[in-house]
């Protein structure tokens, strides 16, 4: 019924494939489909792309993701998908994978560069996000906040704007869709307290700890987002 897939945007080619088998009837509507891990080996791929490709499938409302039971057919495909993804649309891991590697190193070069005031703007960043766990909203602005802040440290536009591309593609409605199985109060309060070492490293000027700090924050970030749909989530609500 799969087949094994070339390494090219592989979490569309997924997606591309999962729908032809609903389109003829091999996937029939109410079905529950294999789970993650049995379909990353079909398919000859990693969990996370499957994953990529579940969302995209979900947001065309082809499947519905029923979190701790499984991923299920929901209808067939009209004449055509409801939100196609772009042709070069990143997936989220890849994003998250983007940013580790790209912030790893702004934050080595900011604990060499950063002045108490630019520590004082990441304090103001803790406080207020430590008041907006409980806001999805507010604690994703933050966020974006403490990093864009770190990169100000620098001082560099072309960075800056280079970044911002980056940031731009954490409100696809892919990312946000995926987000919003696993964020939560509890794992933006683990952000919160991997923000917090991020500080401490760059306000002490040691730009080993300052890298290592932020490689492990967004390494975290992209575990955390890869836990799998069949199994309950200990998340606070």
């Amino acid at each position: 019924m799969f087949m094994a897939l070339e390494p090219r945007r592989l979490y569309r080619q997924v997606a591309d494939q999962i729908r032809t088998l609903i389109e003829t009837g091999e996937l029939a509507v109410g079905e529950r489909l294999p789970a993650e891990r049995e379909l990353a080996e079909r398919f000859g791929i990693s969990r996370p792309s499957v994953r990529e490709a579940l969302i995209v499938l979900e947001l065309e409302g082809l499947i519905q993701i029923r979190m701790g039971s499984g991923v299920y057919i929901l209808r067939k495909p009209t004449a055509g998908p409801a939100v196609p993804p772009a042709e070069d649309g990143d997936g989220p891991f890849e994003i998250l994978q983007a940013r580790c590697i790209v912030e790893s190193a702004i934050a080595e070069e900011a604990a060499r560069r950063a002045r108490p005031e630019h520590v004082a703007i990441l304090d103001e960043n803790l406080r207020l996000m430590q008041d907006a766990l409980d806001d999805a909203d507010r604690a994703i602005a933050l966020d974006c906040a403490f990093h864009g802040a770190i990169i100000d440290i620098i001082g560099n536009a072309a960075l800056k704007r280079f970044t911002g591309l980056v940031y731009d593609r954490r409100t696809s409605p892919y990312f946000e869709k995926l987000a919003s199985y696993f964020e939560g109060p509890h794992t933006w309060r683990l952000a919160l307290e991997e923000h917090q070492v991020i500080r401490d490293a760059i306000a002490a000027a040691d730009p080993a700890a300052a890298r290592e700090a932020m490689r492990r924050h967004l390494t975290l970030a992209q575990k955390r987002f890869s836990e799998s749909f069949e199994e309950e989530q200990a998340r606070e609500d």
